[in-house]
């Protein structure tokens, strides 16, 4: 018997409700800060990212599906979805338009990891790009944006831990003092971060295990070796944020997972589930428009995982709207009766009345039975009888009471 693949999963419709929910304040909230939605292709050339994400991450190392495709074109499923939006927006020319292009995607995710809660090897992810300023204000507002969203949602009791990790030209000087601290503890670290300490060293901050969490506590601060254009970033943006009563917490050890990013990065966290359980998170990446070819492009993001927020709704026991459903349903007696159906819930459909008829030969008593079960409001049932004297009869599914009306006055009565 077949199976869903390891690490995906079927959306069943039972779980629809709160797809199109968060779709639904993703338009929303996007609407109101001035983005547009940009789709991009599933695949992309393999050193998009390997050049974008950084070729020491875990990403590009151990995670990324890639493959040769028939003309010999080395091909990367979508591991991430900031580069794609980067590289469309050179492609086509955005630029030219009034900066900062702002720009939201809702897109599929394929990562080979190990799956665990809220975490799978084919995922969606919500997203939002504001390319073409450095001003912090526009941090500010990327960083209110995610905030109001998740509040949209319902969500509460929620965390945002903030950082800045420096730039191209501060960020050396921190790195050598972050590699001098981390050479007393070469012994204690994971494998990993053995391994990071020599080609990733600020991945080292952001190691899960307990004992390399305890050493990066203690590890000297990305804010305390900022140069003075990325320090007075910084304080603006801490004082933006005020200005917008976002509550923060400067926590330095918090850089994030792509090597792009400069300056502000950012998460959202429930307060309960720690960073485990990330609902969100972004930051800038002055320096990646230029890395991908073209000129010197400051630029800021944010990424969340759709499963993860559909996990967190779950949790705080928010309820969602229902999607819309057929309201009538139509039950029948006899093979005239059955014609009759057709043709009125043809009709009622091209009214904009939504309707369900009974399929195959059941019983009545089967049939309204299956109404029941179907949620419908009312049940319409036909036989000889009714056909003979042009009625049917309206049965309220929640009373149980039903009467017998002119098949002329359905329409009417049910709109």
């Amino acid at each position: 018997m077949y199976r869903v693949p390891r690490g995906t999963s079927d959306i069943l419709p039972k779980e629809q409700a709160y797809w199109r929910y968060i779709e639904q304040e993703v338009a929303n909230i996007c609407q109101l800060y001035g983005y547009e939605r940009l789709d991009a292709p599933a695949f992309e050339d393999t050193q998009l990212f390997s050049r974008s994400v950084g070729e020491g991450t875990d990403i590009v190392e151990k995670q990324m599906y890639t493959f040769q495709d028939r003309g010999g074109n080395q091909i990367t499923l979508r591991p991430e979805g900031t580069a794609p939006i980067c590289r469309a927006y050179l492609e086509h020319g955005l630029h030219s338009l009034p900066q900062p292009v702002k720009l939201y995607y809702i897109t599929s995710i394929f990562r080979y990891e190990r799956p665990q809660s809220g975490r799978y090897r084919q995922h969606y992810q919500f997203g939002y790009e504001a390319i073409g300023d450095d001003d912090p204000a526009l941090d500010a507002e990327v960083i209110d944006t995610a905030w109001q969203f998740f509040l949209a949602l319902g969500l509460h009791l929620l965390s945002l831990q903030l950082n800045s990790i420096g730039c191209k030209k501060c960020r050396p000087g921190y790195l050598t003092v972050l590699k001098d601290y981390y050479a007393n503890y070469t012994r204690d670290l994971c494998s990993d971060c053995k391994t990071r300490l020599k080609r990733n060293p600020l991945r080292l901050l952001d190691c899960k295990k307990p004992l390399c969490q305890q050493i990066a506590n203690s590890a000297p601060r990305s804010i305390d070796y900022l140069c003075q254009q990325c320090d007075t970033h910084f304080n603006k943006l801490k004082r933006y944020l005020e200005l917008l009563e976002l509550p923060f917490i400067v926590n330095h050890c918090l850089v994030r997972g792509l090597d792009y990013y400069t300056r502000t990065v950012f998460e959202i966290q429930p307060e309960a589930e720690g960073a485990q359980s990330t609902l969100g998170g972004g930051g800038r990446y002055d320096d990646l428009i230029e890395e991908l070819g073209g000129k010197p492009t400051p630029a800021i993001g944010f990424a969340s995982g759709i499963e993860r927020i559909i996990l967190n709704l779950k949790r705080q026991n928010i309820p969602v709207p229902a999607l819309p459903r057929p309201r009538v349903f139509i039950a029948n007696v006899g093979d005239e009766a059955k014609d009759e159906t057709v043709k009125l819930a043809s009709t009622l459909r091209k009214n904009g009345i939504g309707v369900i008829e009974a399929i195959g030969s059941k019983s009545l008593k089967a049939q309204l039975r299956q109404a029941n079960t179907l949620g419908v409001h009312h049940t319409v049932i036909i036989g000889d009888e009714e056909i003979k004297a042009g009625t049917v009869i309206l049965r309220d599914m929640t009373t149980a009471q039903q009467k017998t009306i002119l098949i002329n006055q359905l329409q009417g009565l049910l709109k």
